[in-house]
């Protein structure tokens, strides 16, 4: 009878799950991750540099709005009768201001700072629209037709505008201007009692702002209301 031997053992390595197919499957979803970063990366940059990679010792005039509100299902009427909804303009830069249709003399005044304002920012107008948002049936006097014919005046019932802009407190929806983006947001609002002098810090504000979303932000919509 032959002698015992010991059993002769071959250990093979185990082989990993997915084998050599895995590897495409990762590549591929890297790739894809890698290609959704680049799209919304300068969108994601331009409001990180303006909300928090601030220089020290800067300050905004206005006051940023946390968490911004976006533009509410509401329906509108321009000067003409055509109806619309607020939601219609999305796609720009909105500078807006809020009154009666008659127009008092800080209403006046507003209107004047908004055109201003706009004309002010030279090539990058266009990426504004400056809108007075009407809160009742008054009607519009005829003297200040004439200087509106580059302003978005649509008339809103005062609940749809009450709930998406609001005021400081002690303060009324018509003392401020309101600058909302291009995805309809209401993101700051600009102290009351505005002159001429305090315009040039509202200036300074939207031009940072137009800075910062240059990469992703163009002027026009694709479709006018």
């Amino acid at each position: 009878m032959p002698a015992d031997q010991p059993l002769g053992l071959t250990v093979h390595a185990m082989p990993m799950q997915g084998g050599a197919a895995g590897a495409p499957v990762v590549s591929g979803r890297l790739k894809m991750l890698a290609i959704l970063l680049v799209c919304v990366a300068p969108v994601v940059a331009s409001y990180l540099t303006y909300y928090v990679i601030r220089p020290e010792g800067r300050r905004n005039f206005g006051q940023l709005i946390e968490p911004q509100k976006p533009l509410p299902d509401a329906a509108t009427v321009g000067l003409n009768g055509e109806p619309g909804n607020l939601r219609d303009l999305t796609g720009q830069w909105l500078l807006v201001s809020v009154s009666g249709g008659a127009c008092n003399d800080a209403c006046t005044r507003h209107l004047y700072l908004q055109r201003q304002l706009r004309e002010s920012l030279g090539k990058d107008k266009d990426r504004v629209d400056w809108v007075w948002l009407i809160n009742d049936e008054a009607n519009v006097p005829d003297a200040l037709r004439s200087g509106l014919l580059q302003a978005r005046v649509l008339r809103v019932k005062p609940v749809d505008v009450a709930r998406w802009l609001a005021p400081q407190p002690g303060h009324g929806l018509s003392e401020h201007l309101y600058l909302v983006d291009p995805m309809g947001e209401w993101m700051m609002r600009f102290p009351p009692g505005l002159e001429n002098a305090t315009a040039a810090k509202v200036k300074t504000d939207m031009e940072r702002l137009l800075r910062a979303s240059a990469s992703w932000d163009r002027a026009g919509r694709e479709s006018k209301p």
